[in-house]
């Protein structure tokens, strides 16, 4: 099935829930499998020859669960730190960082980038002039506040996606310097969507400061669907593309990346759609079993779980 746990090394639950997510991941694996062979004596610090050992550890072999342990120590050459604990969407980021800057065909490197990369353009607008600013910039991972601008929770994951596109006022001591004005002025800052990638990432931001610069999660209930239409989300107003690419705007969700715990300690695991099979998993280090929709739902949260179980990373892959 392809359903091969990795076991905890110490502290590992979150690399392992990241790997998972990567190589449950068919379209990522087909790039992974015709990466170059770095020569002998690279090969123990190259992450992405690590990631196919792995791989190939985890289909070839009968074992229920394999270790880690090789591609945990090649990271740890590059500050990720052994038995350490880490933030899931931090992570999602180094490593990929770390097998993009290791790629050496430059067409996998374009692919590996069009399989995860958001573009986005962001408008400023002089709110006393008619000068207007536009600036492309591109992401990994969607960041999605829970709260609202008052500091309300957000309901569902479409009334966060709506927030992040949502116009907003530079005001006070958030005025922009106008070149055309001369001064610092009120503008109006607006994100818009332009490209959303085959497999997108999006991190619900749960941990968040409290004016006293306290660190607390918020297991709030959180609702996400299964299946993710954009053009039915957002306005007209709020993307920046054309027909072709809004109508490759529809997701089906792949992969939930769960922490369970406090701000201090934790735990990770991931539920994964198998996208040769159709069915739920859920990697829990070495343990992995099938597990259904309603299992899934769970990690919508609830604000009386004060240790509970709550989706931290979202991964919805594209419909075809």
């Amino acid at each position: 099935t392809g359903a091969v746990g990795l076991y905890n090394i110490g502290l590992s639950c979150c690399l392992n829930s990241v790997l998972q997510v990567f190589l449950m991941n068919i379209y990522f694996t087909r790039i992974l499998r015709r990466i170059t062979v770095p020569p002998r004596a690279a090969q123990k610090r190259n992450v992405l020859y690590q990631m196919l050992l792995l791989l190939e550890k985890m289909q070839c072999g009968k074992q229920k669960a394999v270790s880690p342990m090789d591609l945990a120590s090649c990271l740890s050459a590059y500050r990720v730190k052994l038995f350490a604990t880490h933030d899931a969407a931090q992570l999602f980021l180094t490593l990929w960082n770390l097998m993009k800057m290791q790629m050496e065909k430059p067409e996998l490197v374009k692919e590996l980038t069009d399989l995860y990369t958001i573009c986005i353009q962001e408008h400023l607008a002089c709110q006393k002039c008619s000068l207007e600013t536009k600036r492309k910039s591109s992401m990994l991972i969607l960041p999605l506040s829970m709260l609202d601008s008052n500091s309300h929770m957000l309901k569902t994951l479409e009334d966060c996606l709506q927030h992040f596109f949502r116009p907003v006022e530079l005001t006070d001591h958030n005025m922009c310097l106008c070149e055309q004005c001369g001064k610092r002025t009120p503008f109006l800052q607006s994100m818009k969507l332009v490209h959303l990638p085959h497999s997108l990432t999006i991190h619900l931001k749960r941990f968040c400061f409290e004016k006293s610069a306290y660190i607390h999660k918020l297991n709030n209930n959180l609702p996400f669907p299964q299946d993710l239409d954009f053009n039915v989300i957002l306005t007209e107003n709020q993307c920046q593309a054309d027909n072709n690419e809004k109508a490759g705007w529809q997701y089906e969700l792949f992969a939930v990346v769960a922490h369970s715990g406090s701000t201090s300690f934790g735990h990770y695991c991931a539920y994964i759609r198998s996208l040769t099979e159709l069915k739920w998993y859920c990697f829990n280090d070495s343990h992995v079993c099938q597990v259904s929709w309603d299992d899934v739902k769970t990690t919508y949260g609830h604000s009386s779980l004060h240790l509970g179980e709550t989706a931290y990373l979202l991964i919805y892959m594209k419909k075809h």
